[in-house]
């Protein structure tokens, strides 16, 4: 898409106009791309644009917290919110001389502690969560390694399996020993 652009002719003072074109600008972010070549064929850009989405949806950057680490999350942030509520009130009633200030720094120290045990608590739940859970699996991990060795033995005994299933049904030919 071209601009016009003004600019004088070098000899007789008059004005000509002059197409430039825009090679590595960014592209004109009020106008969707596909609605370009409808304006340029005399089309209107909406009619083109109604079979777009609304929205587009995106992956997730990280993966969702287990239940019960978000339910502490959660869990903790509503007891955060209460304690610094309280710690407002206690701060405004000391500076109003309330009788209610000696109580309400009372609950807050309280609410200060329950709201550090909160957050501890999401921690410990997460530490707890990933121990049980496993461990997530990465090249490096000694989860992936154990895995792989079960399962070379679970082939061999299955290989072992059959040889002594081939064995019996051939009426024991080729055994050098009963068992």
């Amino acid at each position: 898409m071209g601009t016009a652009e003004r600019s004088k002719a070098p000899g007789d003072g008059a004005v000509t106009r002059t197409a430039v074109r825009r090679g590595t600008q960014a592209p004109d972010r009020d106008i969707p791309a596909g609605g370009r070549a409808a304006v340029r064929e005399g089309g209107t850009a909406r009619a083109r644009s109604s079979n777009r989405p609304l929205w587009v949806e995106e992956p997730a950057r990280r993966r969702r917290l287990p239940d019960p680490v978000r339910t502490a999350a959660v869990r903790a942030v509503l007891i955060i919110a209460v304690t610094l509520l309280q710690a407002m009130v206690a701060f405004l009633c000391t500076m109003a001389g309330s009788w209610l200030a000696f109580p309400m720094v009372i609950s807050s120290v309280v609410s200060t502690v329950v709201a550090t045990w909160g957050a501890l608590d999401v921690w410990v739940t997460r530490q707890v969560w990933n121990q049980r859970n496993g461990v997530v699996s990465t090249p490096s991990s000694t989860a992936r390694a154990l895995r792989r060795e079960r399962r070379r033995v679970r082939r061999q005994e299955k290989v072992a399996a059959r040889a002594q299933a081939r064995i019996r049904r051939r009426g024991g030919a080729g055994q050098l020993s009963h068992p």
